[in-house]
């Protein structure tokens, strides 16, 4: 198969797509196509950008067409169940291209938006509907939608689904759907829980595999640049004076980090925007709009960015923060380089990130070159060396270190899960490699214990009649006031060495 026309789709469908100005599939397109065709279950091994939502989208939108049916009242036809809001958008925008010569109805629904409007977009029912599932149930438990008419079943990205805790409303999804269906299958990695998901969804499935996860894209330049955490805002703007970057994509491991990297450009005479799970839906689509018209060059993400933000002419992707998934960074660095384009990658390192560049360069099996700091950025603060060795003293003395702790994972049953995590997207990654001295990824400081240096009363001394005795607070505890979720502490945030 060389091109779309091999395959006997319908004609107002290869029409959208010459209108598209495509004529060869990709190879997860060519391998997947026929089988879903067919009718035939499919499970896909397939990173995003290599073209695998035609290879669903275009089988699919073909058997609605041959095969019409009235619209049943809150019932859709076919499920598209996808981890976040945006690659959700970005399937329904694909649905409607394709199809746009075909009187099909698409209607895509996630969380954070007004939900009255989603019940009263199903209320008459739809052809394709794309979800989340936080927002999938809760239309559910609201009896504004049934999946009692499914005729075909996507799950796509179904790594980062489990990343993001949705393990359990998957399950229960499942177990609405009617025993006779189709169902295709897409995970950028294939490890036992995923293969184990996949044999609860899919009977006797044709498998497909494209580009293996640890293939990184042939056309990315990467670098790492081995910096302590206090100098990485100093080498981000550094680095961003420069005018051949034209669109950049800089990724923190955390959504306070995400903030904190804007307030700081911002102050530097940066123009850029962050998006992340605690933005609002409006909040998330205007930043995107920014960055795509090119009004916005600079767009700081968390990983809940990493799949499925498909935006044309990123020509460089900054890692602030490595993540301690190497696989995520292989979804990164994939934000540049496409559709036949060149891109550069460059990776900040700290002192305990050094682990995770070890565990991705074992993941992608090539060694990351390393690229000098630029001049005039310093290789460590003052601070750096004031501030470690306190550390290491108060480990050594096995004190405990304060601080917020790590977060655990969570998600026991129920959608009130399931839609926590699709608010808190881009945590889910985090918790799944923190291990002994590695950062646990949360970006939560790790304070200093209470100076001990307030003195007590002297015993038998008493307030003077009607006055309450001053509380003495802890030195310690005055400086590591919580600033809101995830803030840091003041005085460490000059700390190279705390996030």
């Amino acid at each position: 198969m060389t091109l779309f026309t091999d395959f006997g789709l319908a004609q107002p469908i290869l029409k959208a797509l010459t209108a598209e100005g495509y004529e060869k599939p990709t190879p997860i397109q060519a391998q997947t196509i026929p089988y879903a065709m067919e009718g035939r279950d499919v499970c896909g091994i397939a990173q995003t950008g290599t073209g695998k939502t035609a290879a669903f989208a275009l089988p699919i939108l073909h058997r609605l067409s041959e095969n019409p049916k009235p619209r049943r009242a809150k019932s859709p036809r076919v499920l598209v169940l996808s981890p976040t809001r945006e690659l959700a958008s970005q399937i329904a925008d694909s649905f409607r291209t394709y199809g746009r010569n075909l009187r099909l109805t698409t209607e895509v629904v996630f969380g954070g938006v007004t939900i009255s409007r989603q019940e009263k977009a199903l209320a008459n029912g739809v052809d394709v509907l794309v979800a989340t599932p936080g927002r999938l149930i809760d239309l559910i438990d609201r009896r504004a939608l049934s999946l009692r008419e499914i005729e075909i079943l996507v799950l796509d990205e179904a790594d980062q689904m489990l990343d993001l805790g949705f393990i359990h409303a998957l399950k229960r999804i499942v177990t609405m759907l009617p025993k006779e269906r189709q169902s295709l299958f897409f995970s950028a990695t294939m490890p036992k829980t995923i293969s184990t998901l996949a044999e609860s969804f899919l009977r006797n499935p044709a498998h497909v595999a494209v580009t293996p996860v640890a293939t990184t894209a042939e056309r990315v330049e990467q670098s790492i640049i081995f910096v302590q955490t206090g100098r990485k805002q100093v080498l981000l703007e550094t680095l961003l004076r420069d005018p051949s970057i034209e669109r950049v994509l800089v990724f923190t491991r955390t959504k306070h980090g995400a903030d904190k990297v804007v307030r700081g450009l911002d102050k530097a005479g940066i123009v850029g925007a962050a998006i992340h799970g605690n933005k609002s839906q409006p909040q998330r689509e205007k930043a995107l709009a920014a960055f795509r018209a090119g009004t916005c060059r600079v767009l700081v993400a968390t990983d809940i960015a990493a799949r499925g933000i498909d935006v044309d002419g990123v020509s460089h992707v900054i890692n602030y923060d490595l993540p301690n998934v190497p696989e995520s960074y292989v979804h990164r660095i994939g934000r540049t380089a496409r559709a036949g384009a060149t891109g550069l990658a460059i990776s900040f390192c700290n002192d305990e990130e050094k682990a995770y560049l070890k565990d991705i360069e074992k993941l992608t099996r090539l060694k990351v070159p390393v690229m000098p700091l630029p001049e005039g950025v310093p290789a460590a603060s003052a601070v750096a060396e004031t501030s470690e060795p306190r550390r290491e003293q108060s480990q050594r003395n096995g004190q405990p270190q304060r601080g917020r702790p790590a977060p655990h994972a969570r998600g026991h049953g129920g959608h009130g899960q399931s839609r926590s995590a699709e608010a808190n997207a881009d945590k889910g990654s985090q918790r799944r490699r923190s291990r002994g001295g590695k950062p646990a990824g949360n970006g939560q400081p790790q304070g200093g214990q209470p100076s001990g240096n307030q003195q007590r009363p002297a015993q038998g001394q008493r307030p003077a009649q009607g006055q309450r005795p001053a509380q003495a607070k802890p030195a310690a505890n005055r400086s590591e006031g919580r600033r809101g979720d995830g803030a840091q502490v003041a005085w460490l945030e000059k700390s190279p060495r705390r996030r």
